[in-house]
């Protein structure tokens, strides 16, 4: 099954960084995200927008 959600565990996973420092991460972009008018969902962040802002849009994250 490919995940289309991320959270604070996978994003620490992903940068090698504390999860206290990865929910920091998650909570700023979902307020990016809620106030481009996006519905965000608390503690997760797509998968799609995470490597939108991290890799440029490229797939390095899969």
């Amino acid at each position: 099954m490919h995940k289309t959600m991320m959270d604070a565990t996978d994003v620490a996973q992903a940068l090698g960084i504390s999860k206290s420092h990865a929910y920091k991460i998650v909570r700023e972009l979902n307020r990016d995200l809620k106030s481009a008018g996006y519905i965000v969902i608390a503690g997760k962040i797509p998968k799609a927008y995470w490597e939108q802002r991290f890799y440029g849009g490229s797939n390095h994250a899969s």
